[in-house]
């Protein structure tokens, strides 16, 4: 299979740049969020749509980065 309807863009959550990526993988879309410094991956989502895989990683992410305690200024 080959990863179709990629979509990259840059966010802020929480105080973080994050880098969001979705893609489509099959029947499938798949989100990865990643921080920009140090560019670790915070999470990994999938969904029926790319609404939903982003809502879902997003959110999780967020969850990650609130329990993190360093806050960006």
């Amino acid at each position: 299979m080959k990863a179709e309807e990629l979509r990259e863009r840059q966010d802020e959550l929480l105080g973080w740049k994050i880098n969001v990526v979705s893609y489509r993988l099959g029947g499938k879309f798949f989100c990865v969020v990643y921080n920009v410094d140090p560019g670790a991956r915070l999470t990994r989502e999938e969904g029926a749509t790319r609404e939903a895989a982003e809502s879902k990683a997003l959110e999780k992410a967020g969850w990650y980065v609130s329990r993190s305690g360093y806050r960006r200024t």
